[in-house]
């Protein structure tokens, strides 16, 4: 990854209130307990997770392209995501994250919209992990695939791995460790066990005139997006301004492996039949290639892996509802924090609890509408990048992508377009969805001001436009990068 860890003076970020007073902090040993390998695994399994629902890539458009999709993609839109989060992460380095960022750039309408977008957006992408698991599961107990032991099942599976989430960010990265680690060894295996069988020639079959640009591209953009989203945990990481863009590298470094080893091992190996590349081929492949000993591995893998990827997402969308109202943009009840382990209370209930309610649904148009969501806010997202470096060009940047404008906005232009290539892939029920998401996180925001300003509702004062707020701004450039209150 590309970057200067050096910014632009040696003051420390202070957080100022709407009237220029100075706000103690928490203390360090309460909110930094985040260390960089528990924050590497988190990262991963925002992002990622394991080579579980690549499969589909070479379903649509052969192994060459798939590979190539693999290896190129993360270039052309992983890296320009991360670089993105690493800068504003390290300059902004407050829970909220990307919320914090937009309301930085445009004002605290177009920050709630943003936060409003991605928080809907990961309720629905965790809502499948459940789903998902016991999908997994019914492979070897199939009482887990319908009825009473399913609900039962997903009900509990959202119930205990929250519970697990309240116990701390730090016990929550370190688990991911662990189920980052078992999830994928049989991998691995795999690869070394097929080596022996290998045909490099199998590597360079295309797409033989048919191919499913919707499905690849798709698939491409589900399996490696949401690198922002561990922003929102910034004010609980150790260090972030150092800890942050080196876990990034590395949760990069080990996203690209984690897909790109499992595909040369498999298509390299066996004969090629595309149809047989739906969701949970990888398992089936790992028997052809080493026995029903490592096909259960990687099906206990694939669970784990839901595990893993529920966990992640809770704590981003719980500790952004927490930033939200530590700047003023919900209400202030909102940023309560356990008294015995320091997790937003609020925040996880609101997030697990919407997660649970979409886990009962069917997942078709609504995860394609969150997909679409999710697209909104990091068109956002990369404007507010933009923006800041043109508007405070003087922040104090830890980590700095080290070039100018004109060549942020070449970096940052083909992202984008792909972004809006993606998003004009949606079908009409897709469109109303998201267009009906967004009018109602508007109306929310005009009544929360209208609550703020009859006193109904209690918001923090720190002071972020019209609902108050903090930021955390440097102090050789505090007076004009102060938003009005």
């Amino acid at each position: 990854m590309g970057g200067s860890p050096k910014g632009n003076g040696g003051q420390e970020n202070e957080i100022i209130g709407a009237s220029g007073q100075r706000i103690e902090p928490p203390p360090a040993s309460e909110t930094k307990k985040l260390k960089l390998i528990p924050l590497i695994f988190l990262i991963y399994f925002e992002v990622s997770g394991g080579p579980f629902g690549e499969e589909p890539a070479v379903k649509a458009a052969g192994p060459l392209l798939a590979i190539v999709g693999f290896l190129v993609f993360p270039f052309i839109w992983s890296i320009p995501e991360a670089l993105v989060t690493a800068e504003l992460a390290t300059a902004y380095p407050g829970n909220g994250g990307y919320v914090v960022w937009a309301g930085k750039a445009f004002g605290p309408f177009w920050g709630f919209l943003m936060g409003w977008w991605k928080w809907i957006s990961g309720v629905i992408n965790n809502a499948a992990y459940p789903v998902l698991c016991f999908d997994y599961l019914t492979v070897l107990l199939p009482a887990c695939g319908h009825g009473r032991v399913r609900d039962v099942g997903i009900l509990l599976f959202t119930l205990l791995l929250s519970f697990l989430n309240f116990t701390g960010l730090s016990i929550v990265g370190w688990t991911a460790v662990m189920l980052g680690t078992v999830s994928l060894l049989p991998f691995i295996l795999m690869a070394l066990i097929s080596i022996r069988r290998i045909k490099p020639s199998r590597w360079q079959v295309g797409a033989q005139g048919h191919m499913d640009r919707s499905l690849y591209f798709n698939t491409l953009f589900w399996n490696l997006n949401f690198w922002d989203n561990a922003s929102t945990l910034a004010g609980e990481v150790d260090d972030p301004q150092r800890t942050f863009p080196r876990a990034l590298f590395f949760a990069g470094l080990l996203t690209v492996l984690g897909y790109v080893l499992p595909l040369l091992a498999v298509t390299g190996a066996l004969e090629l039949d595309r149809e047989l590349w739906g969701d949970g081929y990888l398992a089936k492949a790992a028997g052809h290639i080493a026995g029903a000993w490592l096909k259960y591995w990687v099906e206990i893998g694939a669970v784990l892996s839901t595990v893993g990827l529920f966990e992640a997402q809770l704590s981003s969308a719980s500790f952004q509802l927490l930033g939200m109202a530590e700047i003023g943009i919900l209400p202030s009840v909102m940023a309560t924090r356990s008294p015995t382990f320091n997790t937003p209370t609020w925040g996880i209930v609101a997030s697990a609890c919407g997660t649970l309610a979409l886990s009962y649904v069917s997942f078709e148009n609504i995860i394609s509408a969150a997909n679409f969501l999710y697209s909104c806010g990091m068109l956002l997202e990369f404007a507010s990048f933009l923006w800041l470096r043109r508007k405070f060009p003087l922040l104090k940047r830890p980590y700095r992508v080290p070039v100018g404008i004109p060549g942020l906005v070449c970096g940052c232009a083909v992202p984008v377009a792909f972004l809006i290539y993606i998003m004009t892939l949606a079908n009409p029920v897709v469109y109303i969805l998201a267009s009906s998401v967004t009018v109602l996180g508007v109306v929310v925001y005009f009544l929360m001001i209208a609550c703020k300003r009859r006193n109904w509702i209690k918001f923090s004062d720190g002071g972020e436009g019209e609902t108050g707020g903090t930021q955390s701004i440097s102090a050789e450039n505090r007076t004009d990068d102060q938003m009005p209150a």
